[in-house]
């Protein structure tokens, strides 16, 4: 594949990602839970100082959630997304209290040095390299400055991923990078590391149907290789229900694991 073929097909990509968080936007914090936890688990990483004026890139901001949290906290905040309607969902919850931008990750529309502090959880793993995100943000952020972000793993979701294994040959569910390509992506992007952290996080379901639902409703459903197309069958659910099971635990209920990357890099 050549190069230019190579970039149409990330452009057709992030086009379609952008689209399937858009589709979600409105009932997006109803599924969210997730990301809340992880989210207040990078703020609790911020540097200890905010002063009048510190600027922050809220990059992946979604419905605006913690560009809020974090425009109570003093930061002058650019709430930034790839998606239109998140952006617009954003606006909704947050008013005149942030700046807001459309942006690509790989391509941030910001000038060198435009912020203190890059704060960015749960939105790299839809980049296909990771190092260009992270040179990206290490771009727009002060030399001195923090680049925050969180990202998901090798073994995230892997209970879901064995249950489909099970039922069929497709693809249902994203493979994410290895912690060890994760340590090469940063020390390509550059940068001092302060923090880097992997740990699991467990949240727990009643049925994989319901973990589904949950992925719908934050628009983690785009697949970046291709994968059966239509809806599964009542009978193919009852199949992966049946496998997931396996996973059951004392209390009658399915457990959902994330691999999670907690980030902080100083800028130099």
């Amino acid at each position: 594949m050549g190069a230019s073929a190579h970039r149409k097909q990330s452009v057709a990509d992030k086009a379609a990602i952008a689209a399937a968080f858009g589709r979600a936007a409105k009932r997006y914090d109803q599924s969210a839970e997730f990301q809340r936890i992880v989210g207040h688990r990078l703020m609790e990483k911020l540097p200890p100082m905010v002063s009048v004026g510190t600027r922050l890139l809220d990059l992946g901001c979604g419905t605006g959630y913690f560009s809020e949290q974090l425009a109570a906290k003093g930061y002058q905040v650019c709430a930034a997304d790839l998606s239109e309607q998140m952006l617009a969902q954003a606006a909704q919850r947050c008013g005149d209290k942030v700046s807001y931008q459309q942006a690509d990750a790989e391509a941030l529309p910001f000038a060198d040095n435009s912020f203190d502090v890059a704060f960015s959880t749960l939105a790299l793993q839809w980049c296909q390299d990771l190092s260009v995100p992270l040179a990206e943000l290490r771009r727009v952020v002060k030399p001195g400055g923090y680049v925050l972000f969180t990202t998901l793993v090798e073994n995230s979701l892997k209970e879901l991923s064995y249950a489909w294994q099970q039922v069929d040959q497709y693809q249902h569910v994203n493979q994410f990078l290895s912690q060890k390509t994760v340590k090469l992506a940063l020390a390509q992007a550059g940068g001092q590391i302060h923090t880097l952290e992997f740990p699991p996080i467990i949240m727990k379901y009643q049925t994989a149907v319901e973990l589904m639902k949950d992925l719908k409703g934050i628009g983690a459903t785009h697949l970046h290789n291709e994968r059966k197309a239509g809806l599964a069958s009542r009978q193919t659910l009852q199949a992966l229900e049946r496998a997931y099971d396996e996973f059951r635990d004392e209390k009658g209920q399915l457990p959902a694991t994330y691999q999670v990357c907690f980030g902080v890099i100083i800028n130099d």
